[in-house]
């Protein structure tokens, strides 16, 4: 059983899952790669027919059914002790999987986040605003004291997040996560991160619609889950 299983959800992201895929294999910890093309249309599907890793499994999605779908594709496919969810561009750096892992042993931690925000941010100013608004409004709802409570970077216990329960099969399963581990009254910790953030030029795909979903998402689980 590898220790680690690195889910990674992909849409449309060919100019950079190859290179995100060789960094994520050149971190020095037993792991094993599942990759969940969500029915990508520009060419991501024949680059990951041409990545030949030993640890590496790609799942693909016929249609595009969203980050959480894929999520939990690879979830259901996990065999490592600990999970970490993985974007496919290169916003966050892979070396962080071993603060992150030593942080959650250390402290006997339920799941630790990757803050990217502790040291300021550098990015689209719109996206820094509406992540914190969106985390104060986590952090007021559920009794957290959270810096970023929508980071991609989430490492649990395999078991713990299963026990979840998660549905969620848009961006709104970062909300669902957060949301749901609070209820249930889980040890949540916060590590500081190396962040990268790309422009929409580039191919960000957060939008402001996404923020709306995810506060409709954050009211549910507060009084409905």
């Amino acid at each position: 059983m590898p220790l680690l299983s690195v889910i990674v959800p992909v849409f449309n992201e060919a100019k950079t899952i190859a290179s995100i895929l060789e960094n994520i294999d050149s971190v020095p910890v037993e792991k094993e790669i599942i990759v969940v093309n969500d029915g990508s249309t520009d060419g991501t599907d024949k680059i990951l027919s041409g990545i030949k890793y030993n640890n590496l499994k790609v799942i693909h999605h016929i249609s595009n059914r969203g980050k959480g779908a894929a999520f939990l594709t690879g979830l259901s496919q996990a065999g490592g002790e600990f999970v970490i969810i993985q974007d496919a561009d290169l916003e966050y750096d892979p070396n962080d999987y071993l603060k992150l892992m030593q942080a959650i042993k250390e402290n006997n931690a339920d799941i630790v986040l990757g803050a990217r925000f502790t040291k300021g941010y550098r990015g689209l100013f719109i996206h820094s605003l509406g992540n914190r608004i969106l985390t104060v409004l986590m952090n007021l709802l559920f009794d957290l004291k959270l810096n970023d409570c929508f980071t991609c970077y989430k490492l649990f216990r395999r078991e713990t997040i299963r026990k979840l329960g998660l549905k969620e099969q848009s961006f709104t399963i970062e909300t669902e996560i957060v949301a749901k581990a609070a209820k249930g009254g889980l040890k949540i910790i916060e590590v500081p991160v190396s962040y990268h953030p790309r422009s929409y030029a580039q191919g960000k795909k957060i939008r402001c619609g996404d923020g709306f979903q995810a506060i409709k998402t954050i009211f549910k689980y507060r009084i409905h889950e």
